[in-house]
């Protein structure tokens, strides 16, 4: 059996869940900012966040890095895109 994401159990109400605040994200990244990626159990305890590990990760991942790029596509990522489909399909 897989182990927990956390410390926490999930039907008690002692972490937040839904959307994130400003002052959550800004906690989080500063931390990251500090003390570097990983160990994520145990950022959420050191960073001063109710959250559990998981959900800092994803967040960090999926939102707040800085080197994540949003927006359309240039037109010459597409015509990557398209040249790359082209050649491999789908795989």
């Amino acid at each position: 059996m897989r182990k927990p994401c956390c410390d926490c159990d999930h039907r008690q109400d002692n972490k937040n869940k839904g959307a994130w605040s400003k002052q959550e994200d800004q906690k989080l990244a500063d931390y990251i900012r500090v003390h570097g990626e990983g160990r994520w159990r145990s950022i959420p305890l050191a960073a001063g966040l109710l959250r559990c590990g998981k959900s800092c990760r994803l967040r960090w991942i999926n939102y707040l890095r800085p080197d994540l790029k949003r927006g359309n596509f240039g037109e010459d990522e597409e015509d990557l895109i398209i040249k790359l489909h082209a050649l491999l399909g789908n795989r």
